[in-house]
């Protein structure tokens, strides 16, 4: 058991909090029957033979049992048992049996992983099923990439859907999957310099590239080297340093088209590595940090 008591309370007390139904649409005996079978385990209470009785009795004839009984009832031992149990048991949770609404889904995903990643665990989307995601638990280390804790603070106050999501599968994907890392670092930056030219009343194309959109974000926030001022302390640093803006932004569109996910490879073709997907990901990361907190901090012109 390498998902500690602390991750597995958290997750508990987070289901509590956000009243969470964890059997969805499902009875929760018709639910547990995809992952038990409850005729062989034993009842707690000695009017029924086995567990499917009772579960009855107090989960849906009584109602009596609080939402997160399942979680310390010793006969699924998903506080004390083995991690795949309980990976199981949370992708059970947002299945598309159980939970249809895709959305809800993914945000439940998110919320499970905000706690599993501490462990070096996330839950990933591993197949679809008429259109809507099948997920399923993966140990994929703990290699923290540089600037993401401070993408997810900065970007949590200005989109917490879909920016939020690519920050979880950056941070997801760095160890396991280093191409679909380098591939979201890319379009990370485009929903940034998108938000912020949209908040802006900026219009570009929507065909424009990650170059293209770069540069009318640098404009915009007038981040361009021929705003600083010659009399500015070490101006021809700050000029050298905003020159690269948009040079790393073409560095890692560039990267991301040769090795990232989006083109198709020839059979046999070489990848990159958990470092490569670290630098592309913590470079994508800290520019994306900077470019929205001048946003935030320069009013529209």
């Amino acid at each position: 058991m390498t998902i500690s008591q602390i991750t597995r309370r958290d997750i508990v007390d987070a289901i509590a909090v956000e009243n969470l139904n964890w059997s969805g649409r499902l009875e929760e005996i018709e639910f547990l029957s995809r992952l038990y079978n409850l005729s062989t385990l034993p009842s707690t209470d000695g009017r029924f033979k086995d567990a499917a009785g009772d579960i009855w009795q107090h989960g849906v004839n009584n109602d009596d049992w609080d939402l997160t009984w399942i979680f310390y009832d010793p006969r699924f031992n998903l506080m004390n048992g083995d991690d795949d149990a309980l990976l199981a048991f949370l992708c059970e949770t947002i299945h598309p049996v159980a939970r249809p609404d895709s959305a809800e889904a993914e945000r439940i995903c998110q919320l499970y992983n905000l706690y599993l990643q501490n462990d070096g665990y996330q839950i990933v989307e591993k197949t679809r099923m008429s259109g809507r995601p099948v997920f399923v638990g993966r140990n994929v280390g703990i290699a923290h990439a540089p600037g993401i804790a401070a993408a997810r603070e900065t970007f949590g106050s200005t989109d917490p859907g879909y920016i939020a999501q690519q920050i979880t599968r950056m941070e997801a994907a760095t160890s396991n999957d280093p191409a679909l890392a380098i591939g979201t670092a890319k379009e990370l930056l485009e929903s940034c310099c998108k938000t912020i030219l949209s908040t802006r009343e900026i219009q570009f194309s929507r065909s424009a590239d990650l170059p293209e959109l770069m540069k009318l974000t640098v404009k915009e926030l007038q981040l361009s080297p021929d705003n600083i001022s010659d009399q500015a302390k070490a101006s021809e640093i700050i000029r050298r340093l905003l020159n690269n803006l948009t040079t790393v932004a073409q560095g890692i569109a560039e990267l991301r088209n040769h090795y990232g996910t989006g083109h198709g490879k020839a059979a046999g073709s070489m990848g990159l590595g958990t470092r490569h997907a670290k630098l592309a990901v913590g470079a994508a990361s800290t520019l994306a940090v900077f470019l929205i907190e001048t946003h935030n901090e320069r009013p529209k012109r």
